[in-house]
């Protein structure tokens, strides 16, 4: 079945590329593919198709983007790069890059963890059947955001990490970079979670339909740097909802500094993603339960900022 999704344009993509903004607003799929989609005609702005991925947006276009349904390819192995951070029979944590797709979507089928995974370990996708295309794949990191991965080995260990992750024993802490003064020196943020009533690629707080979301933080830093306010926090979820730091902080007058879709850049030369960094991880090893920690070096993105605010983090 074909997919259709439908975007309302505000301030924050007005005067931007069409091609662009798409890329910002479908990040699973690649901006060659999305191009394609607007040269096909698959793409509407106010009801009319456009061929040119350059078109100028403006505040209020309403966009349609039609996805073609297809026929998932085989999937590719690929070499192995990734940071390994711990490895066994079991598991494997890598301290994923940013920019990169944690697994395959339309229009993106190269280039991802999985493709990697399939690589490092060739015939591990004939061990997980069922996994619709992500072998070994437990939980996500938004494809701008770096840091712990865990990877699921063997059958039995994807169902104890799945269940680590679904019952909190698995605890998370992020390092974030946020743009704005903070009115609080830590909180926990307690709301539903669900998707944008107007731009469907986006998360919000909703009032129902959604799913309950977690968030505590801690504000480490506060100062201003280069004329913008910022602050660096320590921020643990209890929840793993889609976008969730990203929706709360924004929530609380703290986007994470560089998130063009939560409303938020830096203006930082060098700075193309959002400052977000999964930074620790524990969780209880799927053979023996004792409990395991890790931490992912923060990377020269955010090293770099982190020394204006003359912070620095043990790696």
């Amino acid at each position: 079945m074909n997919r259709q999704l439908e975007f309302t344009i505000d301030g924050t993509f007005a005067d931007c590329r069409l091609d662009a903004v798409l890329a910002k607003l479908i990040p699973d799929s690649s901006r060659a593919y999305l191009q394609k989609l607007i040269k096909d005609g698959k793409v509407a702005i106010n009801g009319k198709t456009t061929a040119l991925p350059r078109t100028i947006l403006k505040t209020g276009n309403q966009l349609t983007v039609l996805i073609p349904e297809v026929q998932t390819p085989e999937l590719a192995a690929e070499d192995f790069e990734f940071e390994i951070l711990f490895e066994d029979n079991s598991l494997l944590v890598i301290n994923k890059p940013a920019g990169v797709v944690v697994h395959p979507g339309a229009g993106n089928h190269q280039g991802t963890v999985v493709n990697a995974l399939l690589g490092r370990y060739p015939g591990m996708e004939k061990l997980f059947p069922d996994s619709d295309g992500r072998p070994g794949i437990v939980h996500r990191l938004d494809k701008d955001t770096s840091g712990c991965l865990v990877i699921a080995k063997t059958p039995e260990a994807m169902f104890k990490l799945g269940r680590a992750f679904a019952d909190h024993t698995a605890k998370k802490c992020y390092l974030a970079i946020c743009r704005g003064v903070p009115q609080e020196n830590s909180g926990t943020l307690t709301t539903l979670i669900g998707r944008h009533p107007v731009n469907r690629q986006k998360m919000a707080i909703v009032d129902r339909n959604g799913k309950e979301a977690v968030t505590s933080y801690q504000i480490v830093t506060a100062q201003t740097v280069d004329k913008l306010p910022l602050a660096l926090a320590k921020v643990n979820i209890a929840t793993g909802r889609t976008h969730q730091i990203r929706v709360h902080m924004s929530s609380i007058g703290l986007p994470v500094a560089g998130d063009e879709l939560y409303g938020s850049n830096t203006g930082f030369p060098g700075v193309t993603r959002q400052q977000l960094h999964a930074w620790k991880l524990s969780l209880p090893h799927p053979a023996s339960g004792e409990i395991m920690e890790f931490t992912a070096p923060v990377p020269e993105d955010m090293r770099n900022i982190l020394t204006k605010l003359n912070v620095k983090i043990k790696q």
